[in-house]
């Protein structure tokens, strides 16, 4: 080593020795800075930085070169030839190649690149050298030190790929100080390799450029080059690092964790929130860690509980999982924790991985989910209790009813005449309020459905108002019903429902009328869009109410007249109810009132024509006398002696035998024994359902090949889903309890006949 320093010091100026070390080093620092930046870039931009690294790098070793030459203390006057100098300056596409070649990251590609370099440094060096000319002298090569200079070289600039890639902060001043090295071993350790012996034939052609022109066109070309090149970068980083710090601060303020990932999926940087959702993870995250080791670290601490067992089968799924173009996974991590990781690919091939704690959230689910889980429980045991409740009171309200219809059709005093209608009429009033608790539960639930059927509109309006034509003539009051010739059509909707609303329309008229009129008129309008609707108005002239009570009117339990004395009564659930279902059938319900001078309540639901159906020729009603031969059979099926009691006292006054009968069971063993002409069957009974039974006798009549007897399902189980159980079950009609006396009569006409048809 004491050789190459003599050479150094003794045989070089200091002063141009001192200028080619800045050049050596200006130069290389800028090459390695670009060599960096081609690598984080992996587009066209990459391929530019390379080739500019390799031009600098190249231009700042052969300035380097040629100005330690000139700063060559030499008693005999030294020339340099044009050629040999030139093809020295050729070994700057040798560097281009060399910087593309940086791209790779691994390893054994960088020690090739390090010995490339270094070995077309030594290339450039003594195709340089082969440039000198000496007046009266010649070169004198010691080969053992030459080859001891060109190894060491190597040596210094493999200490570049010992140096850790991923530490960016050391890494450019590290690898700028091995490569100045390794080109100062090679240059000074090369010239003390040499001695310049006498040649008195050896003369210097007039063509070989002089020390002066030479210093001049090195300095001011060369070196100023790689000058400018290191300015511009330097500005370029300068201006880089100023955005990236203030990218850093924005990425540091997220609230969310970030961390980026280049093409090889290795980590770039990431903010203060990502090790924090990651603590168990937080001392591997470096610069170049790769994402496959974060995962095995996690996995090696047991993390992921998904993963015990399949640890390296689980972390190929996440890999490929992430090198979709976008992915999101919830992955619970020990401490009963649930992160939320998304990935998405960048233009350059890179990874951005945002990850997002939340655990708050999963909890927030599952608490919701219990209560979602206790709402649907509490909705199924109100539905239940509704129902049960429905069966409960529709079952003696049925005996009440029944036996006053029955107690009607006998002799009585007129007292007594009084009280029954008294009876009746409260049993009505218990049954509306009973039908508006069960709608409203219904409309609540979702579970009231809407019909879509073609129907008379001016039967449907009459049949809603003649209900009350005679309560309002016992009152005094005058009583229209007004249906214009454009209304007096078919139409399609849910007869039942439009019925629902004007009879609880025309039942309010009338109840809160004393004087005056009360009139019903149906016509044919139109919308603020010229759509076709019908519009229903029914109008008073009662006590009225104010805008106050307007406003509350149609809200559930609530009434215009809400003082203690509430001399009409009411639960306030009927209008509420009425434009729930106008609202469910795309119309609308509103009022018009003033405090006693009467109110107008205005319906308008959606005008859909139908036509109507082909007449159909009248059926001959069904003779029938008191011979035993005209007689109907009938089985009633019902648990309740009191049910079977009314139903014993309506349908004798009718050509009927009766057989009863107080389960399931032993309707079934009725119906095989002996023929009926018609059946009714309760829903609830012990030892065997009515729906079983229904289902058992169907499949004995196919089972025998006998006819269909008809069944009708009298029953306190009122619901929709009640009468679609009945109908799957195999029962023609649906009849509820608290029934009509009439109903029953013509459901026992009807059905009964043609069961006795069906079995001639």
């Amino acid at each position: 080593m004491s050789w190459i320093l003599n050479c150094l010091v003794v045989q070089h100026d200091w002063r141009l020795t001192l200028l080619a070390a800045l050049v050596c080093v200006v130069g290389l620092a800028t090459c390695i800075t670009l060599i960096g930046m081609a690598r984080r870039n992996t587009s066209r931009m990459g391929m530019i930085y390379g080739g500019v690294a390799g031009l600098v790098g190249g231009l700042a070793v052969w300035a380097t070169h040629f100005l330690a030459m000139l700063g060559y203390r030499s008693d005999s006057l030294i020339r340099y030839a044009v050629p040999e100098t030139l093809a020295s300056l050729g070994i700057v596409g040798i560097g281009i190649g060399v910087a593309v070649a940086l791209g790779s990251g691994s390893r054994l590609a960088r020690i090739a690149v390090a010995v490339l370099a270094a070995s077309s440094v030594s290339a450039m060096h003594f195709v340089g050298m082969s440039a000198l000319r000496i007046d009266g002298g010649m070169i004198v090569w010691n080969v053992g030190g030459a080859v001891a200079a060109v190894g060491l070289s190597i040596l210094c600039a493999l200490c570049t790929v010992i140096w850790p890639q991923r530490d960016i902060r050391w890494r450019i001043p590290a690898n700028t100080f091995f490569a100045v090295v390794s080109v100062c071993v090679l240059h000074f350790g090369g010239m003390s390799a040499l001695s310049i012996v006498p040649d008195p034939t050896a003369t210097l052609p007039a063509s070989l450029m002089s020390e002066s022109g030479l210093l001049l066109w090195v300095v001011g070309g060369a070196a100023t080059v790689v000058v400018m090149a290191a300015l511009v970068t330097t500005l370029g980083l300068w201006g880089r690092t100023n955005a990236l710090n203030q990218l850093r601060q924005a990425i540091d303020a997220m609230p969310d964790g970030l961390g980026f990932y280049d093409a090889e999926d290795r980590l770039l940087l990431w903010n203060a929130r990502y090790a924090e959702v990651n603590p168990e993870v937080a001392p591997a995250l470096e610069v170049g860690v790769r994402f496959r080791d974060m995962l095995q670290l996690g996995v090696d601490q047991n993390l992921y509980a998904d993963a015990i067992g399949r640890e390296q089968a689980w972390i190929e799924e996440r890999l490929a999982a992430r090198g979709r173009l976008s992915n999101t996974t919830e992955q619970l991590v020990a401490g009963n924790r649930w992160l939320r990781v998304q990935d998405r690919r960048t233009a350059q091939g890179g990874i951005v991985t945002v990850v997002n704690d939340i655990t708050d959230l999963k909890r927030d689910a599952v608490a919701l989910a219990t209560a979602r889980d206790a709402a649907e429980a509490a909705n199924r045991a109100k539905s239940e209790f509704l129902a049960n409740m429905s069966h409960e009171i529709r079952t003696p309200l049925n005996g009440v009813i029944g036996l006053t219809q029955a107690l009607s059709r006998t002799p009585l005093a007129g007292d007594q005449r009084e009280m029954l209608d008294l009876i009746q009429s409260s049993g009505h009033t218990l049954q509306t309020l009973l039908s508006d608790i069960l709608d409203l539960a219904r409309v609540e639930s979702g579970r009231l459905e809407i019909a879509d059927e073609p129907f008379d509109l001016a039967r449907a309006v009459r049949d809603a108002a003649q209900l009350y034509g005679a309560p309002a003539s016992d009152k005094g009051l005058q009583f229209f019903v007004e249906i214009e010739p454009e209304a007096a059509i078919w139409v399609q909707g849910d007869v039942v429902r439009v019925k629902q609303i004007l009879t609880n329309l025309v039942s309010n008229a009338v109840k809160f009328t004393t004087t005056g009129f009360v009139s019903l008129t149906a016509c044919v309008g139109a919308n603020g869009s010229s759509d076709p609707i019908l519009r229903f108005t029914v109008e008073d002239t009662g006590v009225g109410f104010d805008a106050a009570a307007k406003a509350r009117l149609f809200t559930r339990f609530e009434q215009a007249d809400g003082t203690i004395t509430r001399r009409f009564g009411g639960t306030g659930l009927g209008l509420a109810i009425c434009r729930q279902l106008a609202d469910m059938m795309h119309g609308a319900l509103d009022c018009e009132s003033e405090p006693g001078g009467g109110s107008a309540f205005i319906l308008t639901l959606p005008l859909v024509r139908a036509e109507a159906p082909a007449e159909t020729a009248p059926v001959a009603s069904l003779a029938v006398d008191e011979d035993a031969s005209a007689r109907w059979r009938v089985l009633i099926a019902d648990d309740h002696p009191t049910n079977r009691k009314v139903v014993e006292l309506i349908l004798g006054q009718m050509p009927v035998d009766l057989v009863q009968v107080e389960n399931g069971a032993q309707a079934l063993d009725a119906a095989r024994t002996q023929p009926f002409d018609l059946i009714l069957m309760d829903m609830q009974m012990p030892v065997m359902d009515g729906l079983t039974a229904v289902r058992e006798i169907r499949l004995h009549e196919a089972t025998a090949g006998a006819t269909s007897t008809p069944i009708v399902m009298l029953t306190a189980n009122a619901l929709p889903d009640h009468i679609a159980s009945s109908k799957a079950a195999g029962a023609d009609r649906h009849l509820a309890k608290p029934f009509d006396a009439a109903q029953l009569m013509t459901l026992v006409t009807e059905l009964g006949g043609e069961g006795r048809a069906l079995a001639a």
